[in-house]
């Protein structure tokens, strides 16, 4: 057990009748780390994922945060313990401006929602300009949610996770649904604000390019089970890891392979670029 971590899951499971969706999984995330967890389709992703925000309960193990067990509490008191979340699919007020988004963000964390009714321009707006500056969006800021690309409500979404101060973020596919150009730039704010707030990072993502672009290390899972953790070269340059992504993953003799995920050939093109740049 590391001292300097933030995050620290310990020999976490969680079991659907007889499929063990998660099984022994450990893992730490230092604060102003950037850590990603990918795996195959049905490797324990989400439910690792959600058993560390509160969504599900283990069955076993523990999810420490700053040393204390948060392992089956609520998202709500999770999140009032400094941990913010964003999802797949992004969701704002698409009737408020953007910067009405963010300050009732902000009034939610200070406890003052009951007084936001008739004053939406006038409470936390310097509080709310100034996140969305860090974001990128501040010329935005009045403008109706509705008329955002979604790029832009991409970043919305992650102005309203830092309005909670986190110092854990779950980012849950963050990029899901962006352009290529989009992705990239998306997640290389989100570990410049990683490494400048001190803010650790887990996030789950199946863009493989820009998992090995920005990373600081990554966790894999297959079948429920850690099988890999490092550093984008190291993970590069793992058998297992390679085996698993083109649908190896120890099927019974004569069972159809899988064929090769978007992941997988993002694994190998990332793989082929760092062999070609040496």
């Amino acid at each position: 057990m590391s001292a300097l971590a933030l995050l620290q899951v310990q020999a976490l499971a969680k079991a659907f009748g007889g499929v063990k969706a998660v099984d022994g999984v450990s893992f730490e995330l230092a604060a102003g780390e950037l850590l990603a967890l990918i795996g195959p389709n049905g490797a324990g992703k989400s439910t690792c994922f959600n058993c560390i925000n509160g969504q599900l309960r283990p069955d076993s193990g523990q999810v420490l945060l700053d040393g204390h067990d948060i392992a089956g509490r609520s998202p709500q008191d999770i999140w009032r313990l400094g941990v913010g979340r964003t999802f797949q699919i992004a969701a704002t007020w698409s009737s408020m401006t953007v910067s009405e988004n963010v300050q009732l963000a902000l009034l939610s964390k200070a406890g003052r929602l009951g007084q936001w009714w008739g004053r939406a321009t006038r409470m936390q707006r310097e509080q709310a300009l100034e996140l969305l500056d860090a974001v990128g969006l501040s010329q935005l800021a009045d403008l109706p949610c509705s008329t955002l690309a979604y790029g832009d409500i991409k970043r919305v979404e992650l102005a309203l996770a830092l309005s909670n101060r986190p110092r854990l973020l779950l980012m849950d596919e963050p990029t899901a649904g962006m352009a290529p150009g989009e992705r990239n730039e998306l997640v290389a704010l989100v570990r410049r604000l990683s490494h400048e707030r001190g803010i650790g990072v887990l996030f789950t993502e199946h863009s493989m390019d820009v998992v090995f672009a920005h990373a600081d290390r990554i966790v894999v899972l297959a079948r429920g089970q850690l099988i890999a953790q490092g550093s984008p070269e190291a993970i590069r340059q793992d058998e297992l890891v390679r085996e698993v992504y083109f649908g190896s993953q120890g099927a019974p003799q004569g069972a159809p392979q899988a064929a090769p995920s978007t992941a997988a050939e993002g694994l190998l093109l990332a793989s082929s670029r760092a062999d070609s740049s040496r």
